[in-house]
Parts: structure tokens; C-alpha cells; sequence
């Protein structure tokens, strides 16, 4: 096209090809296999033999595509500034071909060049954008899978945190009102039966309140990818049972009174259903309150006071500190628990959700532990 007014090689102003002339041909036009792994070198390459073939006096729109296709490789694989030089460089050796063509219209001949080798940039320009876009895409899907894995585990890790807590609240909370039962059934099994009794009914009770978490909590951890078990059991042979909550509170009451916890529930405010989380952030912080209670206080008597307010559920747990009859050491029987995780928990339990939590003795006697958690 930039040759249109090249005389054809009828005018004998063209050398008829020989030997040379397709050797040349030949070299050109294999170079172009590597212009994808060095498309400068395959470019500069081309346009030399290009130039050799067109002074050596033959027809120069032979291999004149050669340049062109190596100059947009060039264009989607280098930067714009190799680009414009590698296309001035085309423009030029395309110029001097028509010159030794003896063109007569040489402004149309320059300008057509101009057009196509601006065409080629154009175009190869868009493509090395586009392929660096893809990169950038592809790094960031990467990124993002790597972040999704990430949390994921996280996800695992605090799932984990969470049960282990759960355990803890049920292990803690029934094995103290079994420990405190059993003891006292031992002491009073020759002496008074119906009171071994109630306190083996007691154990029996607890006991089996404290498998029956223990085994959903157990029954989540089985739960495989499909939303079957991961063990074989058949759907609906371990049944989900809902979380544990406030509603719950009486029964809990009831059963540390059955140890000889003397406990008083106090409920103001009205009283309305909460959200699962909050719900057993509440009825936790209670029990493990109370197993406290049962740890450290003995016999004491204890108060629970849930007040709903507008926008803030706020309860407390306290009692009176009685020790418990035995003492270790100078140690006062109403002293914060030591080493353990259970006001740990606590207070974790009450960040996860945007509420406070104080735990400390009281100025006249007793512990006392208060929870505030937001309510939407």
C-alpha cells in the first residue's frame, strides 16, 4: 500500500529474483518465528535484510510486512518510547524504498506510511495495555484467593476458640454443681438418704443436661461440607438443639439452689427475645458467674439481676462471700479466681459483641460481675 505508485517489476527498474533474492526472502520471513521471544532483535533483523533486498534491486513490496508485523510485536511487548523508535526506523526504511523506486508523488508515500505505522502502534499499544490489565487482574485474583484462605483459617481458628469456650462454660459449670452434690451425698448417705437422694437426682440431672451440650457442641464439629456428618450417622440421629439463652435462667437458679447456692432472680425491664449471640453471651456470663460462685463462695447468697433497657441489656451477678467452710491457706473465699480462663472468657465473650464486662469485689463483702451489652 505504500507502494502505489511503485512501478511494477515489468518496468525493469526491479532486478528479476535469483539465488540471493530468495535466500533474502527466506531468512526474512523465518525470522518472524522469533518475534515473540525477541521482537527488538527480530524487528532490526527483518528491516536490515529488508533493506539489503530492496538495494540489491529487487521488488521491494515482497517482504515489505516483514517490518510491519515485527514492529507490532515490538509495540505489545516494549514500552512506548522503543516502540515510536522501532516505528520511525519502519517509516524510514519504507521512505527510502520508494526513493530507489524512483516515486514520483514521495509526500503521499510518506504520509501513507505515517498512517499505517501509526495504525500499528495504535493498535499494538492497545494490546500491551490490555495485557498488562490481565496481569494486574490475575495478581489481584491471586491476592484475593490468598486473602480468602487466610480467612477461612481465621475463621477455623475462631470457630475453635469459640467452642473450646463453650466446653469450658459446660464443663465447668456441671462438673462443680456434680463435684459439690457428690460430696454431699457421701457426707449424708448414712445419715439422711432422702437428701443423698435429691443430691443424686441432682447429678443425674446436671450430668445429663452437661452431655446433652457437650454432644451438640460435638455434633457441629462433625458436620462435613454437604451438611451431613462426616461420621455416617444419618440426618437427624444427633438432633441441633437451640443455644442455651436467658429463658434458661430459672432452670439454672433452680439447680444451684438444689446445691445449697441460696440464689435470688430479679428480671426488670421488658422482657423480649434477643438475637442467638447476645442471647448466650448473657446466659454464659451467668453460669460461669455462678459456677464461681459454687468454686470459691460455698454457701454464699447470691443475686441475679437482668435488667432489660431500651438499648442495653445489663445484668450482674453477686453474693455475699461466705467462705465455704475450708480455706486455702489465708486466701479469702471471695477472691477472684486465679489462673483460670473463666472471667477470661468473660470478657471475651463480651467484646465480641460491643458490651462491658467489670468483675471485682465488692467494698462491702462479695463479688460481683456486670455485663452491658448493646442492643440494636
Amino acid at each position: 500500500m505504500v507502494y502505489v505508485s511503485t512501478p511494477s517489476p515489468a518496468n525493469d527498474l526491479w532486478n528479476r529474483p535469483d539465488a540471493l533474492a530468495y535466500a533474502l526472502i527466506c531468512v526474512i520471513n523465518l525470522s518472524l518465528a522469533a518475534r515473540r521471544l525477541a521482537p527488538v532483535l527480530t524487528f532490526t533483523l527483518t528491516s536490515t535484510l529488508w533493506m539489503v533486498f530492496v538495494v540489491a534491486g529487487y521488488w521491494p513490496i515482497v517482504n515489505s510486512l516483514c517490518p510491519m508485523v515485527t514492529l507490532y510485536a515490538v509495540a505489545v511487548s516494549r514500552p512506548v518510547p522503543v516502540a515510536l523508535v522501532c516505528g520511525v526506523c519502519c517509516a524510514g526504511c519504507a521512505v527510502l524504498s520508494s526513493v530507489l523506486g524512483h516515486t514520483d508523488d514521495l509526500v503521499t508515500t510518506v504520509a501513507q506510511a505515517a498512517v499505517m505505522l501509526g495504525i500499528i502502534l495504535k493498535f499494538g499499544g492497545n494490546a500491551r495495555q490490555l495485557a498488562e490489565r490481565n496481569a494486574d487482574l490475575s495478581d489481584l485474583a491471586a491476592q484475593l484467593r490468598r486473602e480468602r484462605e487466610e480467612n477461612a483459617r481465621r475463621a477455623v481458628a475462631e470457630e475453635r476458640v469459640r467452642i473450646a469456650r463453650e466446653l469450658h462454660d459446660v464443663v465447668a459449670h456441671h462438673m462443680s454443681v456434680v463435684s459439690v452434690q457428690s460430696g454431699l451425698a457421701r457426707y449424708v448417705f448414712a445419715t439422711d438418704p432422702a437428701t443423698a437422694r435429691d443430691a443424686l437426682g441432682t447429678i443425674s440431672a446436671s450430668s445429663g443436661e452437661a452431655l446433652e451440650e457437650m454432644r451438640r457442641l460435638l455434633a457441629v464439629l462433625r458436620v462435613g461440607p454437604e451438611g451431613g456428618e462426616e461420621t455416617g450417622h444419618e440426618e437427624g440421629d444427633c438432633p441441633y438443639h437451640p443455644m442455651p439463652g436467658l429463658d434458661r435462667l430459672e432452670a439454672t437458679v433452680e439447680r444451684m439452689r438444689a446445691v445449697g447456692v441460696r440464689v435470688d432472680l430479679e428480671v426488670t425491664g421488658e422482657r423480649r427475645p434477643l438475637p442467638a449471640g447476645p442471647d448466650l453471651c448473657a446466659y454464659r456470663v451467668v453460669q460461669e458467674a455462678l459456677t464461681n460462685i459454687i468454686k470459691h463462695a460455698g454457701t454464699a447468697r447470691a443475686l441475679v439481676r437482668v435488667a432489660f433497657r431500651p438499648h442495653e441489656l445489663e445484668l450482674s451477678v453477686t453474693d455475699d462471700g461466705r467462705p465455704v467452710g475450708r480455706r486455702r491457706g489465708n486466701v479469702p473465699a471471695n477472691s477472684a479466681p486465679s489462673g483460670g480462663h473463666g472471667l477470661i472468657g468473660m470478657r471475651e465473650r463480651a467484646r465480641i459483641y460491643g458490651g462491658r464486662l467489670a468483675a471485682g469485689p465488692r467494698t462491702d463483702g462479695g463479688f460481683e460481675v456486670r455485663l452491658t451489652l448493646p442492643l440494636q
